[in-house]
């Protein structure tokens, strides 16, 4: 029962940044663009976020520079694709390629001038990322570790996931988003401001985005910097739109099994299962094929992708 309670405990904290990705490409995709800039943006936060908190020892600098360092990557998304109009899928592919890239450069320049050739965060800021205890509540036997153990980063991650949930399908200015991701001229033409929308709703995508990113580069890499630290998850999360069904708080629940497959290979004794550890970490990806298959066999029953995601708005055309 133990072990099964620390499995659980780590696949909540592998899940967390592919919680923030998958949000944050929700709230891209609901009005119409599907960004497959999500590894990208996710690194450009890592890295925006681990060297604003290694030279300013401050844990919400840290957390904002991150948050900006994403919208910057979706703001470039944004003009190509919403103002220049370029291929959605072509320009997601090279804002990938390019934030990897621009985050290895700025990570191996910043090295090159640290003494001992490593990077890491100063206390100020790791004090800041361990668990949270709550007096009397962190305490509970088995519920106090299951929901009250962890690090800010998973408790706002769910409360945004919540959040985004209540904002796109409780608001006024939510329906009028998703309004826009099913018929950007129709809702043009009932007076939504489409071109604002989009490009607030995909910069906030972004900044989420940029925020899973600094989950990565902080708290999975333990406060020191490596290069590639997204590792692959902003693949993941694009996946795990679909599996959420383009619903912020089930996101929550598909972020927790993949998290769970991620540290699965740390949790099934050897002596049942003898498979080569490869195996386990080829699963994320494989279960992300998978769902990729089965959701493009069952295309009907996807009522909740938005109609218009990845063609770009010719106004002149309404």
């Amino acid at each position: 029962m133990d072990l099964f309670i620390k499995f659980l405990v780590a696949a909540v904290l592998a899940g967390t940044p592919l919680l923030f990705g998958t949000a944050g490409e929700i709230v891209s995709e609901k009005v119409g663009h599907l960004n497959l800039g999500v590894e990208g943006m996710m690194s450009i936060g890592a890295c925006a976020g681990f060297m604003a908190g290694y030279y300013s020892d401050s844990f919400l600098i840290a957390l904002i520079a991150a948050a900006l360092g994403g919208a910057l990557g979706a703001l470039v998304y944004g003009v190509l694709t919403v103002t220049f109009m370029a291929n959605q899928n072509v320009t997601g592919l090279t804002l990938t390629i390019f934030g990897i890239g621009l985050s290895n450069f700025i990570g191996v320049y910043a090295l090159s001038f640290s003494p001992n050739g490593t990077l890491k965060l100063p206390e100020g800021i790791t004090a800041h990322m361990r668990s949270i205890h709550i007096p009397g509540l962190s305490d509970l036997p088995i519920v106090g570790e299951l929901l009250f153990s962890y690090n800010p980063f998973v408790y706002l991650g769910v409360v945004l996931a919540i959040a985004l949930s209540f904002y796109l399908s409780r608001t006024k200015t939510g329906l009028n988003v998703q309004a826009i991701g099913e018929n950007p001229a129709a809702a043009d033409a009932a007076g939504i401001r489409v071109i604002r929308w989009k490009y607030i709703n995909i910069l906030l995508g972004g900044a989420i985005c940029g925020i899973g990113g600094a989950y990565c580069s902080m708290i999975i890499n333990s406060g020191v910097w490596i290069s590639n630290c997204v590792g692959g998850l902003g693949w993941i999360s694009v996946a795990l739109v679909i599996f959420a069904g383009w619903k912020p708080a089930n996101a929550i629940y598909g972020s927790l099994i993949f998290g769970a497959l991620r540290v699965l290979k740390y949790y099934v004794p050897k002596s049942y299962v003898n498979v080569p550890v490869a195996v386990y970490d080829m699963l994320p990806f494989l279960i992300t094929a998978l769902v990729l298959v089965v959701s493009s066999m069952h295309k009907s029953k996807g009522v909740n992708i938005p109609a218009s995601l990845g063609l770009n708005y010719y106004r002149e055309e309404r």
